[in-house]
């Protein structure tokens, strides 16, 4: 097994992605509920490479509702901007992705990793592991209907007794899909118990395409093995950048020079937490904003001493100036 300290020779470069030269080879998973635009531009200027933004549904009565038009706006993005959709119809799927190119979408994602009941039940996400014929046309249904990348993220397969992921990525290879993200667990699994990463790294070894290897990153030393192990071309990371997004500076810093950063002080999450908060109102207004800014305010301060005094009380916060001054006084402290 690679070591969790020696330096890979390239880790400090970046990474092509079709047209796109990424500064490095940090990608920042895309994740229902979390990674809409606000959440996405702080995780680039923290130091992602790239980023993908929350599921869009193939389901095109579903476009013009809200929640599908605030996961489309893409104003002010640093590009590249890539977009995630899911479905299991080969013909909405090109359909969706032409719709998402059309409104500023650089890189299509197509999510075959999702283990969400609501979506497997429907046959999309992780559930399409099992059809890998429909895999098949799926991928290159979408990779000929748009002129712009076409990624595909996975899981190793639908549970411990069926990995295809090799033969996932072949087809993907072989559909013109340019890149995949893989999550080292089942279906089956969820989220639970460690990701496993012989898989992802059989896959790097079978394709020619870039492979990314996801879960469970959550350190520049995690990060540093997961590479030297798999041999992967990126690194893709989800809940650990939740009220951390340093996490990118971290890890970049860590294999460009082989010394840790030191932990941001409580003023450092202090001024990015108010930054955030700012942009989750601008964003979605003051009712929304405030609400989807309660997580986030969870998330940046659990480790804090008196945070759940402190969550409790701001959690029944409806106005966003008070919220704001709430937090700006707890962390002044």
């Amino acid at each position: 097994m690679a070591s969790e300290t020696a330096l890979l020779p390239h880790d400090s470069i970046g990474w092509q992605l079709g047209p796109f030269a990424l500064r490095n080879r940090l990608v920042l998973a895309p994740m229902a509920g979390v990674t809409d635009r606000p959440f996405r531009q702080l995780c680039k200027n923290k130091g992602a490479g790239l980023t993908v933004g929350e599921m869009i549904s193939s389901n095109n009565l579903l476009w013009g509702s809200h929640k599908t038009r605030s996961r489309i706006n893409h104003q002010g993005e640093t590009e590249p901007r890539s977009v995630q959709i899911a479905g299991a119809d080969p013909q909405q799927m090109a359909e969706a992705a032409c719709f998402n190119q059309d409104n500023g979408a650089q890189i299509i994602d197509i999510n075959m990793g999702c283990p969400a009941k609501k979506v497997c039940q429907v046959m999309a996400g992780s559930a399409l592991l099992r059809n890998e014929v429909l895999v098949g046309e799926i991928l290159s249904t979408v990779v000929d209907a748009v002129e712009i990348p076409v990624t595909l993220k996975i899981r190793t397969g639908w549970n411990p007794e069926e990995r295809n992921g090799v033969r996932i990525a072949h087809i993907a290879e072989d559909s013109g899909v340019q890149a995949l993200a893989v999550h080292g667990r089942t279906r089956a699994c969820a989220y639970q118990g460690e990701a496993e990463y012989d898989t992802i790294r059989a896959i790097k070894a079978a394709v020619n395409i870039p492979v990314i290897a996801n879960g469970d990153i959550n350190s520049p030393e995690k990060a540093l093995f997961v590479l030297n192990y798999t041999q992967a071309d990126a690194l893709m990371i989800g809940r650990a950048a939740q009220g951390h997004p340093w996490i990118f500076q971290q890890i970049a810093h860590f294999l460009h020079s082989g010394q840790k950063l030191p932990p941001p002080t409580q003023a450092e999450i202090r001024d990015t937490l108010l930054e955030h908060l700012q942009s989750l109102y601008s964003f979605y207004g003051e009712y929304t904003g405030v609400r989807m800014a309660r997580k986030h305010l969870s998330w940046y301060t659990k480790h804090l001493r008196d945070s759940n005094a402190f969550r409790q009380r701001v959690n029944r916060i409806d106005n966003s100036a008070q919220q704001y001054a709430m937090t700006e006084q707890f962390l002044s402290l």
